[in-house]
């Protein structure tokens, strides 16, 4: 049974932050973490900056640079990302 809750946060938080607190524990720069992803360096940077939104292939690719944090962590933070930012538009609106 699914039980419909009220209950999001209220602040909706890039996964790109997570991302680049991440990358800078493990002393691996933007250059060097999309040079081992086969990705552009801007790539990287527009996640970072909440610019471009982390893929199922970007999730993947993340996982294989760091196998201890799945892909479907990384998707999971963008989904939730998305919904909180969706939802904060929706109480705009519904409080014109």
């Amino acid at each position: 049974m699914v039980i419909k809750t009220d209950t999001y946060p209220d602040v909706a938080v890039p996964p790109g932050e997570y991302l680049a607190e991440e990358i800078a524990e493990r002393g691996i720069s933007q250059k060097e973490l999309a040079k081992r992803m086969g990705r552009p360096v801007n790539a990287i940077n527009e996640i970072i900056n909440g610019k471009k939104v982390i893929t199922a292939q970007t999730a993947l690719q993340f996982e294989e640079v760091m196998p201890e944090i799945p892909a479907r962590f990384w998707l999971n933070l963008e989904m939730d990302y998305q919904l909180t930012k969706a939802l904060g538009k929706k109480s705009v609106k519904n409080i014109r």
